[in-house]
């Protein structure tokens, strides 16, 4: 079965074009392309955007804005973003990087998906020409969203108050047994003031682990005191079950990485 491309130099004409059946964007390639080798043939035409303005990074005053078709690749050799290159440089190989793009990784479903995850752990912000939606409301709806995906934008973290971890079974380009975002305010005496952490392969898409966020509130990252988030940890996931890990060894797993991430 064939592919038509449609080529448009404006989101609005391609998002109009997109309400067709068998219709899908294409962005960097690497899930839609991918699927289209493995046999899918519920795609029929392929719609793709040119307005440099979907590739474009843009720092200002503390908050970041990343076009759509911004790479991981541009990411991590941002030196402003150096923050997120950890995440950025956790998804695929070199040449995974310089194709995957930002608003492709929103849609990715476990167990890739990694930099979503940091995106949700930074409370980011989903930009498409019919408006705005804060991640977690995106990510929740994104199986039947139409809206081609413009940006996202988030406040850039302060000093040692993101971090990252990525486990997987081959290095240094495996897929994820899981990932996890932390973004985490403390005091000047290290007790955390507000947490946010964001899980990856815990469930079909990024979800929040919000009972470990709260058991961190007032407590500083010391062994004996994050003890209570690691126990929380599991509560609301729905591990993935894949070839890389059961469900079962990820729940296993996710205090014991968790508390490496929380105790840097």
């Amino acid at each position: 079965m064939s592919l038509a491309l449609q080529t448009f130099s404006s989101v609005k004409d391609a998002n109009a074009a997109l309400q067709a059946a068998g219709t899908r964007y294409l962005g960097g390639g690497t899930l839609v392309v991918r699927a289209a080798n493995e046999g899918d043939v519920s795609t029929s035409s392929l719609v793709r955007v040119t307005d440099p303005g979907l590739s474009q990074i843009a720092v200002s005053g503390g908050n970041v804005r990343l076009g759509a078709s911004v790479t991981m690749a541009a990411i991590a050799r941002h030196p402003e973003l150096a923050a997120l290159a950890p995440a950025a440089r956790a998804v695929g190989g070199p040449a995974i990087r310089n194709m995957a793009t930002v608003g492709g990784n929103l849609f990715a479903p476990a167990p890739y998906g990694d930099f979503a995850v940091a995106l949700l752990a930074l409370d980011a912000t989903v930009i498409a020409e019919d408006g705005e939606l804060p991640i977690e409301t995106f990510l929740a709806g994104r199986d039947t969203s139409r809206a081609i995906v413009t940006a996202v934008g988030f406040s850039l973290p302060g000093p040692k108050s993101f971090r990252f971890l990525k486990v997987s079974r081959v290095k240094p380009k495996g897929v994820s047994v899981l990932s996890i975002a932390a973004l985490l305010e403390r005091t000047a005496d290290g007790a955390v003031t507000a947490a946010r952490i964001a899980l990856g392969c815990m469930a079909d898409r990024p979800i929040r682990a919000k009972a470990a966020e709260k058991a961190l509130l007032g407590r500083k990252l010391t062994p004996r005191e994050i003890a209570p988030a690691l126990a929380a940890a599991g509560q609301g996931i729905a591990p993935i079950t894949d070839p890389i890990a059961s469900a079962w060894y990820r729940t296993e797993v996710l205090p014991v990485h968790l508390g490496r991430l929380l105790s840097n």
